[in-house]
């Protein structure tokens, strides 16, 4: 377990609290979902009611170590003096005299926040000079991005060196959740595994192997998994240099008493936009001009049950083309499911956790996760910097 933000004294002192308000914006600079800025509040709000000056540094988006207007943090700012119901400072830059003198101004309980830490390569860079140009800021540091920790950053990483470290409320939650999939699941414990690529997953599948009951696959990767198996996948994207590497994992396993499920049905199409005609197949009727765009109604029926049967269940990756409504049914179809069990059900991140929020189901789960590829990488057993620069309680 690390230390929290309960293990320490913050009242009168200035909290540097690494944040992950990397949310989608829409063309007109709005925020389109504000999830990421929501699950921090628990944090900030704990740390300004006992007398913090808190200091919150974030990254939005990709501008590569160069000021870009639209990826100012402005936007989450606003939100976020909303959903606090007080004012929320905006600070020019995130080094520097100018903000150091915002800092030297701030009182007990006020919330500061810095503008885009990537507008600067020395973030990405993991440059010590600026971790301690940060770290001048304040007198702790907190670190509630679980969904940047896997991210050896100067922010997550670097800072650490120059301050005392504690981890937020959120990432304490996460590594909870996350980890409580892994080291004691109640069983039946299933793990759904869906999206584009088995290669982006691989890490995941190995890993969970250990651990889970069964396995259900869906979504792109399907395809590669039922042409390891010699069905046809039409025009599907197939990574050829994967079918030895899920024959392997067959093997593991049956050796392991583990059920792997794939779909005995599919809805197909020529054209994977939505814009041509569609129609449900058995898996071995697939034609050469057809591509794999959601699981069929009879797998819906087989996974939904199984499901039911289950006590822990994580969930990673869309069983469809989501984007496209027609192509969604399955996606939805488990969502709603999870949402019905009386199990622990826990969200893995990225575009699943958008999918969960789209259709109001967050507060229906047991944990839906903020990190896409930090959730990856910790489910995949692998260390993320952000958390092991974290000291143990």
């Amino acid at each position: 377990m690390k230390k929290t933000i309960d293990d320490i004294s913050v009242e009168g002192r200035q909290v540097l609290v690494r944040v992950d308000f990397n949310v989608p914006m829409n063309a007109d600079q709005t925020i389109a979902d504000d999830t990421r800025i929501r699950a921090c509040l628990p944090t900030i709000q704990n740390l300004t009611g006992r007398g913090a000056r808190v200091i919150l540094c974030s990254h939005l988006g990709r501008p590569k170590g160069r000021v870009v207007h639209d990826l100012s943090l402005a936007p989450a700012g606003k939100q976020l003096s909303v959903l606090l119901d007080q004012d929320v400072h905006q600070a020019p830059d995130c080094i520097g005299p100018a903000v150091q003198d915002m800092v030297s101004r701030m009182t007990d309980g006020d919330v500061l926040l810095l503008e885009n830490l990537r507008f600067h390569p020395e973030e990405e860079a993991n440059d010590p000079v600026f971790s301690s140009q940060l770290a001048l800021l304040a007198e702790i540091y907190v670190n509630d991005a679980f969904g940047a920790s896997h991210r050896n950053h100067a922010s997550v990483v670097g800072i650490t060196r120059f301050l005392p470290a504690v981890a937020g409320l959120l990432m304490q939650k996460e590594l909870i959740m996350l980890g409580g999939l892994l080291e004691n699941p109640t069983r039946p414990f299933a793990a759904i595994v869906g999206g584009a690529k088995v290669s982006s997953k691989i890490g995941v599948l190995e890993n969970i192997l250990n651990k889970t009951d069964l396995l259900i696959i869906g979504g792109g990767m399907a395809a590669t998994f039922l042409a390891a198996k010699g069905y046809p996948v039409g025009t599907t994207p197939v990574e050829r240099d994967r079918l030895s590497y899920i024959a392997e994992l067959s093997r593991k396993a049956t050796s392991k008493n583990v059920r792997i499920l794939l779909p005995k049905d599919l809805l197909v199409s020529e054209k994977a936009d939505g814009t041509g005609k569609y129609r449900s197949v058995t898996i071995d009727s697939i034609q050469e001009n057809e591509a794999i765009v959601d699981i069929g109604a009879a797998t819906i029926a087989q996974y939904t049950a199984e499901l039911k049967e289950c006590r822990t269940i994580v969930w990673n990756g869309p069983m469809g083309i989501f984007e496209v409504p027609a192509f969604s049914e399955g996606t939805r179809a488990i969502a709603s499911t999870l949402a019905s069990l009386d199990a622990v059900t826990v969200v893995g991140g990225g575009s699943t956790a958008e999918i969960v929020t789209e259709m109001g189901l967050s507060n229906r789960m047991s944990h839906v996760s903020t990190g896409g590829g930090a959730s990856l990488q910790f489910l995949a057993g692998e260390p993320l910097p952000g958390v092991n620069a974290l000291p143990d309680r």
